[in-house]
């Protein structure tokens, strides 16, 4: 008797480590998804550039980013419909999120962050983008976090924030200089910052309702899909717009629509959502220390581009910058 309830307390044992064992900590999950986004956003930046030398236009390459995050997740939204009992849907049931939240995650986390930023690539060279887009999430960021959230900005936040400001005032202002020569790529620097704005906003309206990072990606992906699809499909099958999608290559298409969609929307949505959970707006904007430097380089080994000194201060600032807000209060 004694022998059979030792051996019941040692299994229940053995059961409460194995559980232990499994159980992964919201941190670690956190850090896993920063990794995942920074490795996505710094090919984003890379293969969007490259994009602009090729057949799709901006608008043309937001089109098939939309379908990609669509083919994806709207089938997959239709089947847990069917398990889950959500109160407050919209868009026919295919949001998880109430209208007005819908439409603007959906407008700003998808629409207008993706028309501007892919725009900006037609203008100004990755490394610019490499500063400006993951360099103007903080800095937005901290903005309304302060304004808006209330959240407070320590010390050695302040100073990243003001290493980030110089780092994107090296790069940004010599093309606002070049601009009396005739040149554009200072359209492309003030486009790259709408993005990164517009992006910094997304973020804190998922901070301050607390959405659910999946259904967040959904609820965008479904305002997408149902407005911006049929309404630029239609210019373009009419040619009130000019559009490439009906001579442009199935297989670029294919490509951007998987790279563009499916990682660059669902995976990279979901985990950078996952990341503002767990480390909160700020910091999460700041933990993306690797990605200006990785995508400069990744612009100067694939794409050729020349790396200059003002590019190479303007990176070295920001991405100290980012270290310095990255670290814990």
């Amino acid at each position: 008797m004694w022998f059979k309830s030792y051996r019941k307390r040692q299994n229940a044992a053995h059961v409460k480590r194995m559980i232990c064992a499994m159980y992964i900590r919201p941190q670690t999950f956190g850090w896993l998804a920063a990794g995942i986004t920074v490795t996505i956003w710094t090919s984003f930046i890379v293969i969007a550039r490259a994009s602009a030398t090729l057949n799709l236009n901006p608008l043309d390459i937001v089109f098939v980013r939309i379908v990609g995050a669509g083919v994806v997740l709207l089938p997959w939204m239709l089947i847990s419909n069917r398990y889950k009992a959500q109160t407050e849907r919209s868009f026919f049931g295919l949001s998880p999120l109430p209208w007005k939240t819908t439409v603007i995650t959906g407008v700003l986390g998808s629409v207008l962050f993706a028309s501007l930023a892919y725009s900006g690539f037609f203008f100004a060279p990755a490394a610019h983008a490499s500063v400006l887009l993951p360099g103007g999430l903080p800095l937005w960021t901290a903005v309304l976090a302060v304004t808006i959230l209330k959240e407070h900005v320590s010390r050695s936040r302040g100073i990243g924030l003001a290493c980030i400001l110089c780092g994107g005032l090296l790069v940004g202002g010599e093309s606002l200089l070049q601009a009396f020569d005739g040149g554009h790529v200072w359209k492309g620097d003030l486009l790259f910052m709408c993005a990164s704005f517009c992006y910094s906003t997304y973020g804190i309206v998922v901070r301050s309702k607390g959405l659910d990072p999946i259904n967040a990606t959904v609820g965008l992906t479904v305002f997408s899909v149902m407005t911006f699809l049929p309404i630029y499909g239609v210019l373009a099958w009419t040619g009130l717009v000019a559009s490439n999608l009906a001579t442009a290559p199935i297989s670029e298409m294919a490509f951007q629509a998987l790279f563009q969609g499916g990682l660059s929307v669902v995976v990279a949505g979901i985990s950078f959502n996952v990341m503002i959970r767990t480390f909160g707006p700020i910091r999460t904007t700041m933990l993306t220390a690797l990605v200006p430097g990785l995508s400069a380089l990744g612009a100067v080994v694939f794409l050729g581009e020349p790396l200059l000194l003002n590019l190479i201060l303007g990176l070295a600032l920001v991405t100290t910058g980012i270290l310095i807000g990255a670290r814990k209060a």
